[in-house]
């Protein structure tokens, strides 16, 4: 039997719309290595979804033009919140084996 993710209903869809289009764009084929050299001059794990948010590095990468990525998520609901941030992990783990050998500092836990 598959694990099937419940679904919960997103309060704040405009700014969860805009969050995701900018994480969606910052992992687009074209750009994930950009976003993931972002993060590695950044000194962070890519794991660390607050501090890629503290540091502005969805803005850096190109990703979210005009806007402020920390204020878009603090303007979510806490289960909205939850919800991004899941959505940020899996496409993360969705990056192809070559990158993530290359960049093996960012993917490491420790």
């Amino acid at each position: 039997m598959a694990f099937e993710q419940a679904t919960i209903k997103v309060e704040k869809e405009k700014e969860f719309g805009e969050l995701k289009a900018a994480i969606i764009r910052a992992f687009a084929p074209e750009k994930v290595q950009s976003y993931l050299k972002r993060v590695a001059s950044a000194g962070i794990r890519v794991r660390d979804f607050d501090s890629v948010l503290a540091k502005g590095v969805l803005e850096q990468a190109g990703a979210l033009a005009g806007q402020n990525a920390k204020e878009l998520y603090s303007a979510l609901t806490l289960t909205d919140q939850a919800q991004m941030k899941e959505f940020y992990l899996s496409k993360i783990e969705e990056v192809g084996p070559e990158l993530r050998t290359k960049y093996q500092k960012l993917y490491q836990y420790y």
